[in-house]
């Protein structure tokens, strides 16, 4: 376990402005970082626009951008695929190389070592990090990133998770708990750890994170 402080954050499906930036700096405290998707999805959540990580940037918050795709999570050719467009997204978005862009891997998706290797096969050359928002507990991320990392010593070196266990319950920054994420049970690097879902006061997820994350943010 790092011995790096652990720094507090949050993540949300809606677009970060004025309102809601003020709801979470009064109700709940000031996070470091802001957890926001590249793109649009059917389900009705917001991408991204330039103007917004204008807005998180200019309150000296480091936007953390996360990936959404189809539940094609199989396939060395799927990740390709994927990847190239996180990185499409992320140039076209601003995005620095050097950014870790976190695939949203869902504990309902199926996935498959072969799309763990080729998410981060696929980004290494293109200068972003690679980074997974999984759930370690359910389903199979657990069994098939141990699998690729076997396989690519680089996966356990380059690459960042984001565990979504335990759901300890969202809280303010203040009483944010320790750091305690589930770990896949092999070598990773278990970076940021989403311990709180739907904050009632405000529409967000609650997250502590490696103090070193932010050196791989905007």
């Amino acid at each position: 376990m790092s011995l790096a402080r652990k720094i507090w954050g949050v993540d949300s499906a809606n677009p970060v402005d004025k309102e809601f930036f003020d709801c979470v700096r009064n109700q709940l405290g000031f996070p470091k970082y802001w957890g926001r998707h590249l793109t649009a999805a059917p389900n009705g959540l917001n991408g991204l626009t330039k103007e917004e990580i204008s807005f998180i940037r200019s309150k000296g918050i480091k936007v953390l951008p996360i990936y959404n795709f189809s539940r094609d999570t199989i396939s060395y050719e799927q990740a390709q695929i994927a990847a190239r467009n996180a990185v499409y997204h992320a140039r076209r978005l601003g995005f620095p190389e050097g950014t870790v862009l976190f695939a949203n891997v869902e504990n309902f998706y199926d996935v498959d070592v072969f799309w763990i290797l080729g998410w981060v096969e696929t980004l290494i050359p293109t200068g972003y990090r690679s980074g997974f928002y999984n759930d370690p507990v359910k389903g199979n991320f657990a069994e098939s990133y141990c699998q690729a990392a076997k396989a690519n010593n680089e996966i356990a070196v380059q690459t960042f998770l984001w565990s979504s266990e335990p759901n300890t319950g969202a809280t303010s920054e203040r009483k944010a708990p320790k750091y305690k994420p589930v770990t896949p049970g092999c070598k990773a690097n278990v970076w940021v750890w989403k311990y709180g879902r739907e904050a009632k006061k405000c529409s967000i997820d609650t997250n502590l994170a490696d103090e070193r994350l932010l050196d791989f943010l905007y």
